[in-house]
């Protein structure tokens, strides 16, 4: 099933900042998509007393959101493709072009798209692993009990930098300005993420190396990936790390479901 223009937009959509420099999305005549079933109720996380019920828990309740993205994202890269192929476009594949360029904030050329450009549109419009978008959620939430994500709806530490936009961190530094984000629900603060990873330039690392990986016919996985993410904390290289040594310990977790 082709994904339209409108669909993309209103399920993508989302004004969303992080800890790396970005230009927030905002069309103020656009509804987010509504989250699935699944995620309407949140669970108390911080109610388990198990770890692995908690961890089973915490997967059962983000997966189905994670999963949902991805498959927008597939619909609209093969609608990509169909163009960069040669497919004459009509209005609605003009309009969906032009929603994927401010989306994902590659401005068309004055001429229209190109091959330069759909290149590059279809760096940034993929899939990101469903285990390291998890591990990320888990690592930043503390597996859903942090006070960002009970309050707030923010499992991947994302900020913002206008004053009231969020929660204002007990551990901020002095001089910095930065609040962590607030979100409507958890889905919301998931298709923040995957827009923040697929189009913010810090993260540009992580979409050449899926791109490789992709022109390389291997398999796109969150290890692979986490390399790309040296930006995401400042603790760089030992970020990653962890982050690819916590895909690996909880792997049963992340493909449960």
């Amino acid at each position: 099933m082709k994904l339209s223009h409108a669909v993309l937009a209103s399920a993508l959509f989302i004004s969303a900042c992080s800890d790396a420099p970005q230009s927030p999305i905002t069309v103020d005549n656009l509804q987010p998509a509504s989250p699935p079933p699944s995620m309407v109720v949140k669970p108390d996380f911080g109610s388990y007393q198990i770890v692995d019920e908690k961890k089973k828990a915490f997967v059962a309740f983000m997966k189905p959101g994670i999963n949902y993205v991805n498959g927008l994202i597939k619909d609209a890269r093969a609608r990509l493709i169909e163009l960069d192929k040669g497919k004459a476009p009509n209005q609605e594949d003009k309009a969906f072009v032009a929603r994927v360029a401010e989306l994902f904030n590659l401005p068309l050329p004055e001429s229209g798209a190109d091959k330069a450009w759909y290149k590059e549109a279809l760096k940034r419009v993929d899939v990101i692993p469903a285990d390291l978008v998890l591990t990320q959620a888990a690592k930043e939430s503390g597996w859903g009990t942090s006070r960002f994500a009970r309050e707030g709806n923010n499992y991947f530490g994302q900020w913002c930098y206008t004053s009231g936009c969020g929660m204002v961190p007990s551990a901020r530094s002095q001089g910095k300005t930065h609040e962590v984000a607030v979100f409507k629900d958890t889905y919301q603060s998931i298709r923040a993420y995957f827009l923040n990873v697929n189009r913010n330039k810090a993260y540009a690392p992580l979409r050449d190396i899926r791109a490789d990986l992709r022109k390389s016919g291997e398999p796109i996985s969150g290890v692979a990936l986490a390399n790309g993410l040296k930006s995401y904390s400042e603790r760089g290289q030992a970020y990653v790390e962890e982050v690819q040594s916590m895909i690996r310990y909880n792997e049963k977790y992340w493909s449960q479901g």
